[in-house]
């Protein structure tokens, strides 16, 4: 098993910046790809940004050029850079892990007021 807590969620006005924090614990294999979701309400769980081991990163076009997600290995950590952030980025943000098996963390709260 793998366990992975976020942190560094809040409130913050448009156009502001937040960084999330993801430490994974546990039964820890090679962390091939570490990424972040989010999820509104009464919608799809949408993919965010992806980091593979190689340090290639992927974002989804809504976040890509004002997120920016990074490792640390040694840490077993993972971060999301959020900057000019917007309204509709409100959500809950998931950390997720590929360790053998996909894992996912317990989620914490973006919200961005206008």
């Amino acid at each position: 098993q793998v366990q992975l807590v976020e942190s560094g969620g809040g409130l913050v006005q448009a156009g502001g910046s937040l960084r999330l924090s993801c430490a994974a614990s546990g039964s820890i294999s090679s962390m091939n790809v570490m990424g972040w979701d989010r999820q509104v309400p009464g919608k799809q769980r949408e993919r965010v940004a992806r980091i593979f081991s190689g340090g290639i990163t992927d974002y989804a076009d809504s976040v890509r050029g004002r997120f920016t997600i990074s490792r640390d290995n040694a840490k077993n950590t993972v971060y999301l850079q959020m900057n000019s952030l917007k309204p509709e980025d409100t959500a809950v943000y998931y950390c997720t892990v590929l360790s053998r098996a996909w894992y996912w963390g317990q989620g914490t709260q973006v919200t961005v007021s206008s």
